[in-house]
């Protein structure tokens, strides 16, 4: 049964802004999540195995922000919102909840630009406040000349096939739903990309799959592509490294070695493979014509 829990605060105020992301603020309407991906970096004791068996509402989260977001505006502190940075802000109960899209009103009103980074298709259904807010938000002073849009929608992929989805994110809407939606936002106008991340190495990153993805996502029409390959934490049983690495071997047994090998005693893939990773982003960005930034007068 999901709880109702009395937060603290809503408006979370980064130290720096990320330029993949451009997260002045962050705000999470829940805490825990429901789509329950192996890989999730929040994973840990904290949540379980079984993340949404933790899942918590955060019953005075529009009372907050209204307060906090007025405060900031009469500043004129005006900076991106990431929603969501620990969960994602469309997890099925937001369908009676709501809470999202009460939290966009606010965030429409004090005319902050907002990014939105989702797995969900439930996202269309506050198109229209994003449009609003994309008209009527107010951009902080370093970022003119270098972002005209006002909201963004990321829409995060491992992979685009369903069968892949079902083993590494099982709870998430599947991603050839995920990708019909991303269609509909470009068809609305909204800057709208994809996260891919992360990609699983030799399972979703392989030569065949990126040009697939690449193909794919250009197709569409996004405005950006933003890559990451994987990274893995912790040895407990909720932790996404055991998480991954026992799906890798159920699903994938002729690549446990190569992972444990990898991951054993590390978070992230060696240093070659990242560069070799990071220079075949590049080219592959160059040849479908795809933004990898956000930011102009940037490098990538």
């Amino acid at each position: 049964m999901t709880r109702t829990i009395i937060a603290q605060s809503i408006l979370n105020k980064t130290k720096r802004r990320n330029p993949w992301f451009l997260d002045d603020y962050t705000v999470n309407p829940y805490s825990g999540c429901s789509f329950n991906c192996l890989y999730c970096y929040i994973r840990g004791s904290k949540y379980g195995v079984n993340m949404e068996e933790k899942l918590s509402v955060k019953g005075n989260a529009v009372e907050l922000l209204e307060r906090q977001l007025a405060a900031r505006a009469r500043k004129k502190q005006y900076g991106f919102i990431v929603l969501s940075s620990a969960t994602d802000p469309y997890l099925q109960i937001e369908k009676t909840q709501l809470l999202t899209r009460r939290l966009l009103e606010v965030i429409l009103h004090y005319r902050f630009p907002v990014h939105v980074i989702t797995k969900s298709d439930l996202v269309s259904r506050d198109f229209d406040l994003l449009e609003a807010i994309d008209r009527e938000s107010i951009l902080p002073d370093d970022l003119h000349g270098r972002i005209s849009r006002k909201a963004l929608v990321t829409f995060s992929f491992s992979t685009i096939e369903d069968h892949v989805a079902r083993i590494f994110e099982p709870g998430a809407t599947p991603p050839s739903a995920r990708l019909n939606t991303l269609e509909r936002a470009l068809e609305k106008g909204l800057f709208s990309g994809v996260s891919l991340m992360p990609l699983l190495p030799f399972i979703t990153d392989t030569a065949a799959q990126l040009e697939q993805l690449f193909q794919t996502f250009k197709a569409a029409g996004v405005n950006y592509l933003l890559p990451s390959t994987l990274t893995l934490f912790g040895a407990e049983a909720s932790d996404s490294k055991t998480l991954v690495l026992r799906a890798v071997e159920k699903h994938y047994p002729h690549l446990l070695e190569r992972y444990q090998r990898f991951f054993g005693s590390g978070t992230q893939m060696p240093a070659y493979y990242r560069k070799a990773f990071a220079q075949k982003m590049n080219e592959l960005s160059q040849k479908y014509q795809l933004r990898n930034h956000l930011l102009t007068n940037q490098p990538g």
